[in-house]
């Protein structure tokens, strides 16, 4: 079972995870209002457990300014998800405001059929996917095995501030890794975790998307 992203950073959230503050809003309606009291400018994406790639499929609009751009970008969410997922099934959008942008990473958790749990850390967002710049380690995973975890990735260099971009804060996310394994160790009905991306700043990090998957019931 799928939770959905509102869902996924509530319990991240209790878990002592930084997540940014999102809601679901169920109609047009609730998007504009909790837009209003987030605070501009905010976030929409779609909330379905039929749609995984969200912005592929046009389900995320960013950076909107006002009640008339949340307006529209919730109507053609909406279009577009219906276009080209007709049998989705659809909760709502998540709202959230507009965090800073950082340096992506990731972190992430899947079960091996050997070994158990194991985490994952490496580059977020789209470069996960095309670079495959990861480390893994077999939970519990330590301090010691977090410091290693980053380092060893072949991007560690935009980590520290390449070319006078703004360092992550490697300490902390050393302290981020260990605190998701911790969170796996304690829940082993948590199939899989993402949290993608994570902006890492040079004063912490905080994850604007999460997916968790638990185990089905009776399996």
């Amino acid at each position: 079972m799928q939770l959905n992203e509102v869902e996924s950073k509530m319990i991240l959230s209790k878990a002592g995870v930084p997540v940014v503050e999102t809601k679901l809003a169920r109609n047009m309606k609730e998007a504009i209002l909790l837009s209003k009291e987030m605070g501009f400018p905010v976030v929409l994406k779609i909330v379905s457990p039929d749609v995984i790639h969200k912005s592929d499929a046009g389900g995320v609009k960013l950076g909107l300014k006002s009640s008339t751009q949340v307006r529209k970008a919730y109507t053609e969410i909406m279009s577009s998800i219906k276009t080209g997922f007709p049998e989705a099934r659809i909760d709502g959008v998540s709202v959230q405001r507009t965090a800073r942008q950082g340096v992506e990473v990731i972190i992430g958790m899947t079960k091996d059929p050997q070994f158990g749990p194991v985490v994952m850390f490496g580059l977020g967002g789209i470069f996960v996917e095309v670079l495959k710049d990861v480390s893994f380690r077999v939970v519990p995973v330590t301090r010691r095995d977090a410091t290693e975890m980053i380092r060893e990735i072949r991007g560690y260099p935009l980590l520290r501030g390449y070319r006078g971009q703004e360092p992550a804060h490697i300490a902390y996310l050393e302290e981020l890794v260990v605190r998701v394994s911790e969170f796996v160790e304690r829940n082993l009905e948590i199939e899989e975790l993402d949290l993608n991306p994570i902006f890492a700043y040079k004063d912490g990090a905080v994850a604007v998307d999460a997916r968790i998957v638990l185990k089905n019931s009776g399996t």
